[in-house]
């Protein structure tokens, strides 16, 4: 019997794409067992044992730059982190006996993939975004396979490393259902056009901002269109005293739904008409798979500025206007909004070149560059 152990987490965009190759190889090999690994404290503890997976807690995370006082506080931990999270690896390997791990990304792929490498176990690494995280970056140099996300992501790395692009897998039901199923079941009505944004599984303070004054404008102006938008955490004490203050009655308003998180994306994206969105890889990807257009806020604050890079290859193929955060205002996102709505062959056309960036194989890909690991066991 199969067994895989997958480790990644810290947000939605490492978490998603493990839980997305766990069911390609489970559709290979239906009775194959899988372990997760992820940090006891991040999204991966809820949304792993949500998706029916086991999961095995270890502690890890990474080195802030700024040096505030809370932030010194931060890295002490990380210092300790660091001399158990090897033994506690290899607690977890031992204990599960795997035949392949695979890591997606964030601070805790990094000791689980290293100490699988060492104890000669086959590994490979996922990589989302088109500039590689540093732990991609040092795993690379130890792993069997190393699958990337788009060709770009190539660049960053040594010239000597091997690598194969698959394209990003996305969760089962993106690209499953037509806008109309998806409006129905989301009781949108007839004529409205229906615009989802979100900042992120963890939220944006300046999209959440930008957001409430589009949503201020939607509603003084009876702008025919239902607006679902996600707050995140970040946003769970702001977002909706700030819509209260600006005379948005969200709880009587079907035409604006404001949630924490969304549970059902999928349904949501099929729905939309347009996206507004910070780009981290994951969600261009179910972008290019529902085929949507977007307007994109990269996040300023990645590692390598990578959030910009993805949300070029959009830009660039004429599938998304790119917003940067320090040019983002409630006038300027309300503006790209109006000029949208008002453009129905622009947006089409947005969504027509989404479309065009998806790779629909991907499943196969994976599949084939974990199928070699596989048979070597």
């Amino acid at each position: 019997m199969l067994r895989v152990l997958l480790a990644g987490g810290g947000t939605a965009g490492h978490i998603n794409p493990a839980l997305a190759i766990a069911s390609i190889i489970k559709d290979h090999y239906p009775d194959a067992e899988f372990l997760f690994a992820g940090t006891p404290t991040g999204m991966e503890s809820r949304l792993i044992p949500k998706a029916g997976y086991d999961f095995a807690p270890i502690k890890v995370s990474g080195f802030q730059r700024k040096l505030t006082p809370k932030n010194i506080v931060r890295n002490v931990k990380t210092v300790a982190y660091l001399t158990t999270a090897g033994h506690r690896a290899k607690q977890i390997i031992d204990g599960f006996k795997p035949d392949l791990v695979i890591g997606t990304g964030g601070y805790v792929s990094g000791p689980i993939v290293l100490k699988a490498s060492q104890m000669g176990i086959k590994t490979a690494i996922h990589e989302q975004n088109a500039f590689p995280g540093m732990t991609t970056k040092i795993l690379a140099k130890h792993v069997d396979t190393i699958m990337l996300t788009v060709e770009e992501a190539a660049e960053y790395l040594e010239k000597d490393i091997k690598y194969t692009v698959t394209g990003l897998p996305v969760r089962k039901g993106f690209s499953s259902m037509t806008r109309e199923e998806a409006r129905l079941a989301l009781n949108i009505p007839e004529g409205n056009m229906c615009i989802l944004s979100t900042g992120g599984s963890l939220g944006a303070g300046r999209i959440n901002e930008t957001v409430a004054e589009l949503m201020e404008w939607e509603v003084k102006n009876s702008v025919p269109v239902t607006h679902i938008h996600s707050y995140g955490r970040m946003g769970k004490d702001t977002f909706l005293p700030d819509l209260a203050a600006r005379g948005v009655d969200y709880e009587n308003d079907p035409k604006i739904q404001a949630k924490e998180y969304i549970d059902n994306m999928s349904v949501c994206m099929a729905a939309a008409d347009l996206v507004i969105s910070r780009s981290g890889a994951n969600a261009l990807s179910e972008l290019e798979a529902t085929g949507r257009a977007s307007i994109l806020i990269p996040s300023p604050n990645v590692a390598g500025n990578h959030q910009y890079h993805n949300a070029m290859v959009l830009g660039k193929a004429g599938a998304a206007v790119v917003i940067e955060e320090k040019n983002l205002t409630g006038q300027v996102l309300i503006d790209n909004v109006n000029d949208l709505c008002r453009d129905k062959e622009r947006l089409d056309r947005f969504a027509q070149r989404a479309a065009s960036l998806y790779v629909p194989d991907t499943p196969d890909r994976v599949y084939k560059a974990l199928e070699e690991l596989i048979n070597k066991q």
